[in-house]
């Protein structure tokens, strides 16, 4: 028999039971994904989850699976990435949860909520506590599904033109202020202006606004805002900690095999620790610099503190008359809130104030 007529005979299967394919098995293994990062490429800590996430991947699937990674703006604008996630442009994006909350305000729960839980309290919701299953119930009507992507830590409270003495400092301010801390600020008299990191430097040298926050020491000194505005101001009250999220397209991640799921869960929670730990290493260096520079580094009067809980827990109270979703996701958050605040008063709180008492 002709070699030609014993391949036509034989089909395809016969060929790959008698091993003379593996090429053609192999290339139908490979796996090409786009993944669309909110951050710019400038900011190694926060777009870099992305690009930790990505090589451990390809790593893990012994290059079977490859993610390319893309700055905001790239793909699709930095705010766009849940609906490209949605329509299935893009198969994976990076992000923080809050931006979205013009969408519907649960979003933010899954990133940040003002006075909320610090970084290892907010991962534990997720991982261990009911934190995952509620967000992925709510993230399934936008055909997202999620993986923790990275945390910052507690953040810091922003740039100021000027000096914020008082709660009346607030009324008037036009701040840049990422996610839910807006609706706090509104209450305030405050005007919230949601801007890519990446425009917030032209934005205060400018004078478009006047007071500016992004995240921390180290992702602050590169944008360079500390040139534009001399008094950095802490705590972040609307960011006690900010969970970052891989969001994936619901078809595409259900139509991975168990192995491929199992990298990108792995792989995911990588990039999380990572991220908290590049956070944690690189902040106390960068803020010796940016005091060397003359930053007037002061915190928020105990007056401003005082009003941003108070109109803070007025603006929860709303959400819970009027969105569902907000509901039923914030009474377990909350709950496990109060748990975890009480447990981290004993060991946690007073071991961390009485180290921070002391000359080291």
């Amino acid at each position: 028999m002709e070699r030609r007529s014993f391949v036509r005979g034989a089909g395809l299967a016969g060929v790959i039971a008698a091993g003379t394919a593996p090429a053609i098995v192999h290339a139908q293994a490979n796996i090409r994904w786009r993944l669309a990062s909110s951050f710019p490429k400038s900011l190694d800590t926060i777009f870099g989850a992305a690009e930790v996430f990505s090589r451990k991947v390809k790593e893990l699937s012994g290059g079977k699976f490859e993610i390319s990674v893309h700055a905001g703006g790239e793909l699709v604008p930095a705010f766009g990435v849940v609906d490209a996630i949605q329509q299935g442009t893009v198969e994976a994006a990076h992000t923080a949860p809050y931006y979205f909350f013009g969408k519907n305000e649960a979003f933010a729960i899954g990133g940040a909520i003002p006075f909320g839980m610090n970084s290892r309290q907010l991962t534990a919701w997720m991982v261990d506590g009911n934190g995952e299953k509620l967000m992925r119930e709510f993230y399934a009507q936008y055909n997202i599904i999620d993986f923790i992507g990275g945390n910052t830590g507690a953040q810091m409270g922003g740039w100021f033109r000027k000096e914020v003495k008082s709660p009346e400092d607030i009324k008037g301010l036009k701040f840049r202020i990422g996610g839910f801390g807006g609706k706090v600020l509104e209450r305030m008299g405050g005007v919230p202006q949601n801007i890519p990191g990446g425009e917030i430097y032209q934005a205060l040298e400018k004078g478009t606004i006047d007071a500016a926050e992004w995240i921390g020491p180290y992702d602050d000194q590169k944008l360079g805002i500390n040139k534009v505005a001399p008094f950095y101001y802490y705590p972040g009250w609307w960011e006690g900690s900010l969970n970052l999220s891989f969001y994936l397209n619901d078809k595409a991640f259900n139509g991975l095999s168990s192995e491929n799921k199992a990298i990108v869960k792995a792989a995911a929670h990588e990039a999380h620790v990572t991220t908290q730990a590049r956070y944690d290493a690189r902040n106390p260096g960068a803020l010796k610099q940016l005091v060397g520079a003359k930053t007037k580094v002061v915190p928020f009067p105990q007056t401003v503190m005082d009003a941003s809980f108070k109109a803070a827990q007025e603006v929860f109270a709303d959400l819970n008359a009027k969105n569902p979703d907000w509901k039923k996701i914030y009474a377990d958050y909350l709950n496990f809130q109060r748990d975890e605040v009480l447990w981290f008063r004993f060991a946690e709180g007073t071991f961390d104030n009485f180290m921070q008492r002391q000359k080291l």
